[in-house]
């Protein structure tokens, strides 16, 4: 496996189970049919529906969390050993 494909897997494996046992839990207390928008109006969404989005939600929030984690495991090393793109250096020369 390459190395980005693992560290992907790295990100999205665990925030699938994360958001799966986040759903269980706030479902487990929640009941979508008593879920209202900011304003006091129902939702007009089926529970299916509610449970979907609420899910994507989950799952994004803690791929998110995951992938911050990742970034900021990286040695010094690791993180100097990448090229710098030429955007970057042009724009750091002109303001010196």
């Amino acid at each position: 496996m390459k190395r980005t494909a693992r560290r992907a897997a790295a990100v999205v494996w665990p925030a699938f189970m994360v958001a799966g046992v986040l759903e269980i839990a706030v479902f487990a207390c929640v009941d979508p049919g008593s879920l209202h928008t900011l304003g006091g109006a129902s939702l007009d969404l089926s529970a299916t529906a509610i449970y979907s989005i609420a899910f994507f939600g989950f799952w994004i929030l803690t791929a998110a969390a995951c992938l911050l984690t990742l970034l900021l495991d990286r040695s010094g090393e690791e993180i100097n050993s990448q090229p710098v793109s030429r955007a970057f250096e042009s724009g750091f020369r002109r303001r010196r």
